[in-house]
């Protein structure tokens, strides 16, 4: 099955369309993708709708990639703006001793869910002159003002102002001002860019006074700094478009004269049960609250991945434990083809089938990363292959074709490699206890064979024994 050649497209929340993705630079192999992200305020761990943001990221990386392009990806780390300051305050500690802490936690998080990290990580507090610089540019050509020590933006000075977030904001009020980083989406106002210091708080001195930034002004300035006067892509969870990034153009559109970025791709939100996750709900959960309950990293990672990302996720334990059970379908299936003794020859109408698979897992990212049809293809593939082995038709020549298919997949979904658990047993420790137990079983050496699969099922490894070997899995 050939289909149709469909470029690279993305929908662009600027224009509401799907577009075909076309870099400043070009299309084509080798072309380096200029892509900032938004990434973590930290005044606490991430929780799982963070994360759904920050896989998507990671798929939309995985994927230029995979199309030939090349990748100078920055995201940013807040590490000042309004909550992080009073919560610092308030447990007396500095702003890099109570950052840090959160900081370190989501990298970690990152890690452990394998994201990809961006070619540069920007925090805010180490670009402070950058941004009073900025700021003083904007003084100067007439697009901000004074009040009580604190510079705030004009946006009635930007007739485009709402063109992101495609409201109208035509009966603003001039004049009036929002002192707090986040605020209503209704509510246009002209915006701190700089905050005169309040006894207590966190302030620097720089060219244009005391006082500390502003939230916007900090991604405006460090894109640019890094990727130039307009990215290729801008990328952010759908709660961001406003105020956040239509402030963030409008400054930055201010402060170059050219546009900010070619592409706006935004990610909806995570329900969980249905309902919006809040404390006070007792659905709030970190990445550690799942593991503690025995989930695995990649049955997490799948499960945000799974959905594409412009539809919302409803996010429930019965969806983890699918999600489980769909990599376990996967590794069985990959285990089948390391182990099962094939007959010589090929399978032609597998051929195809893997053929067209590939193609249609190509064809559904390439089509603004449609992540629940490309796992279609790749499922009903497995349906096909898993009919075709039990019936002795699945043979040595089809080994490379249905390879290519899940090495594309994993590529992307990065789930079918269980992880380590800490102070568990490795891979190979596993591996090297399942060959002494067979050589056990092969000596009749049985109380020996019984005694490993007890030290295995105590450290949490579940055996299966097949006509074609011993599978194995952790335990959730």
């Amino acid at each position: 099955m050939k289909l149709p050649f469909m470029p690279l497209r993305f929908y662009n929340t600027l224009t509401q369309q799907v577009q075909p993705f076309e870099p400043l630079d070009g299309p084509g192999p080798g072309t380096t993708v200029r892509m900032y992200t938004c990434g973590p305020t930290v005044y606490d761990f991430a929780h799982i709708g963070n994360f759904r943001t920050f896989v998507f990221y990671d798929l939309l990386r995985r994927w230029l990639r995979a199309d030939g392009y090349k990748l100078d990806h920055v995201m940013n780390i807040t590490d000042v703006d309004d909550k992080i300051i009073r919560n610092a305050v308030a447990q007396g500690k500095s702003l890099g001793e109570y950052t840090d802490i959160y900081t370190k936690a989501f990298l970690d998080d990152c890690a452990t869910l394998r994201l990809e990290r961006p070619e540069r990580i920007a925090r805010a507090t180490e670009h402070i002159p950058q941004m009073a610089a900025a700021i003083h540019k904007l003084e100067e050509h007439g697009f901000t003002y004074r009040s009580d020590g604190s510079v705030y933006f004009r946006i009635g000075k930007f007739p485009e102002y709402g063109k992101l977030s495609h409201n109208d904001f035509s009966g603003m009020v001039s004049g009036a001002r929002v002192d707090v980083d986040e605020y209503e989406k209704s509510d246009a106002r002209d915006f701190a860019l700089w905050k005169a210091p309040k006894e207590g708080e966190f302030a620097w001195d720089t060219e244009i006074g005391p006082g500390r930034p502003g939230w916007h002004i900090e991604c405006s300035v460090m894109a640019i700094q890094y990727l130039g006067s307009t990215l290729d892509i801008h990328a952010g969870g759908i709660d961001l478009v406003f105020p956040h990034h239509e402030n963030e153009i409008a400054q930055s559109e201010c402060l170059t004269g050219k546009p900010f970025s070619r592409f706006w791709v935004h990610s909806e939100f995570l329900l969980v049960d249905g309902q919006k996750m809040s404390k006070s709900l007792g659905n709030f959960y970190t990445l550690r609250d799942l593991f503690g309950r025995g989930f695995t990293p990649e049955s997490v990672r799948y499960l945000l991945a799974s959905v594409p990302y412009r539809k919302g996720l409803n996010f429930t334990f019965d969806g983890l434990k699918s999600a489980q059970t769909a990599i376990e379908r996967l590794r069985n299936f990959k285990f089948r083809l390391d182990s099962a003794k094939l007959p010589e020859g090929v399978n032609e109408t597998l051929i195809t089938q893997a053929t067209a698979a590939v193609a249609e897992f190509r064809s559904a990212m390439d089509d603004d990363l449609n992540t629940a049809e490309a796992l279609g293809a790749v499922f009903e593939f497995l349906r096909h292959a898993n009919t075709a082995l039990d019936a002795g038709e699945f043979h040595t020549g089809n080994l490379d074709s249905a390879r290519r298919l899940l090495a594309l997949f994993d590529s992307v979904f990065d789930v079918l490699n269980p992880t380590a658990q800490t102070g568990g047993l490795s891979e190979e420790e596993v591996e090297q206890l399942i060959a002494a137990r067979a050589a056990a079983k092969k000596s009749r050496d049985f109380a020996r064979a019984d005694q490993i699969r007890k030290e295995l099922t105590e450290k949490g490894i579940v055996l299966e024994d097949t006509k074609d070997g011993v599978r194995w899995k952790r335990k959730s």
